[in-house]
């Protein structure tokens, strides 16, 4: 039961990946593979698919898919893109879709009528706030940069064995993290008279957050880094670290800019 699960009337618990039909593409290489179920799923989880099929029926909702199986629904995309058949492309190991070396490599030039590459970036089909980006590629100063009032940059990356809010529900993980903690470089804890285990806050002008000091040799004395993904209930106050962090749309056309901060810190 994460945050946003808690928020639900009704939970559905879902199937993984091993649990049913599906396919997939990834960012570390240029396959698009399929895959079948290898185990039952337990319990009540149901697949995404039969949940869509169920809500359709009893909502008298006609379309040709909700009387097809994921495993016919998948040939039949395949089918209309013209690719192998699901069948063909489990048999294979997956379908390689890597562009021909001369263009990964850009030997036979670049996306371009004429071929040749452009420094002039052409913001205006990102459409948002374009206007307001450099010309030419440079450092675009928007940033939250440290001040004299916020002198620390605040780094608010998952935790090692959280990596995203699912596994902050587990009792594995919390046993490891045990709690949100601030870690400061030491030079900076010993100017604040900071020992391992004191309350520390964090401010800026969006708020505050009370969570445990910790010494981290290694990172920049300017940084503090605060490991998530924790969910509010467990900081004082039910107050998490997105108190801090700004929900401004970044440039030019959105995008969440959770990793660029400016904070201050004091001893609680």
């Amino acid at each position: 039961m994460t945050e946003t699960a808690a928020f639900a009337d009704i939970v559905l618990p879902a199937t993984m990946f091993l649990e049913h039909d599906d396919f997939y593409t990834a960012s570390g290489h240029t396959s698009f593979q399929v895959a079948r179920k290898v185990v039952e799923a337990p319990g009540e989880c149901r697949e995404n698919h039969y949940v869509i099929c169920e809500l359709a029926r009893r909502l008298g909702a006609r379309h040709p898919g909700f009387e097809m199986t994921p495993w016919e629904i998948m040939n039949e995309t395949l089918r209309r893109s013209n690719m192998w058949d699901a069948q063909t492309n489990l048999d294979r190991g997956g379908q390689d879709h890597a562009l021909p070396f001369e263009t990964a490599h850009f030997l036979d030039g670049f996306a371009w009528p004429d071929g040749k590459f452009r420094f002039k970036p052409d913001w205006s089909r990102l459409g948002g706030r374009w206007r307001e980006m450099p010309v030419l590629p440079d450092h675009f100063d928007v940033i939250d940069n440290a001040s004299t009032e916020k002198p620390y940059r605040l780094v608010a990356a998952p935790a090692r064995t959280f990596l995203n809010s699912t596994f902050t529900e587990t009792p594995g993980s919390l046993q490891r993290e045990k709690q949100p903690t601030a870690l400061i470089h030491p030079d900076v804890c010993a100017a604040l008279g900071l020992r391992d285990g004191d309350r520390v806050v964090l401010g800026n002008q969006r708020g505050e957050v009370t969570v445990q000091a910790r010494a981290q040799d290694g990172q920049q004395p300017g940084v503090v880094v605060l490991e998530g993904i924790w969910p509010n209930r467990h900081f004082e106050g039910a107050v998490g670290v997105n108190r801090l962090i700004s929900a401004d749309p970044g440039y030019p056309n959105g995008g969440a800019a959770f990793h660029d901060t400016a904070i201050w810190l004091r001893k609680a």
